[in-house]
């Protein structure tokens, strides 16, 4: 499982022309989720990400987690971040899993998140067209792989 976490002044997600999701300041988490990801993957990185501490102190040090500034989240489902450009020019998605096994573990994820960190998380439309639209503070951007943790 690999996200893409970004740090947001605010971030929108609009499907058809429709605005699906809005935060103000807080993190826009880009979730990709792998045929071999399980509960594992979700309950570490969703640990990692509430306690994660990458909001300005008083000082300008990243020393500030998401429920010390009363953060939002907003989480968009993105099985493009398991691409693999290894041969040609056209990138490959077979390591991405299929709907079937990823819609459950991205609503499990989404709860799961939402548990860690106190807050509630919007989100995307799981395999929707979205236009995803943000302000990156910073820039602040992070990437995390449950494939690492070890």
């Amino acid at each position: 499982m690999r996200v893409v976490i970004q740090r947001v002044t605010h971030a929108a997600v609009t499907i058809d022309g429709v605005l699906k999701s809005r935060i103000g300041p807080g993190l826009l988490i880009l979730l990709g989720i792998e045929q071999e990801d399980g509960l594992e993957d979700i309950d570490w990185l969703c640990k990692k990400i509430a306690a994660m501490r990458i909001f300005s102190d008083e000082a300008g040090l990243m020393n500030k987690s998401l429920q010390d500034i009363a953060g939002e989240l907003l989480v968009v489902s993105q099985f493009t971040l398991h691409a693999s450009t290894k041969k040609g020019n056209r990138p490959s998605f077979i390591k991405a899993a299929r709907p079937e096994t990823a819609i459950p573990l991205y609503e499990q994820f989404v709860q799961m998140l939402a548990a860690e960190s106190g807050r509630p998380v919007s989100t995307g439309t799981f395999g929707a067209d979205m236009k995803v639209e943000l302000l990156n503070d910073g820039p602040v951007t992070i990437i995390v792989d449950s494939r690492d943790r070890q």
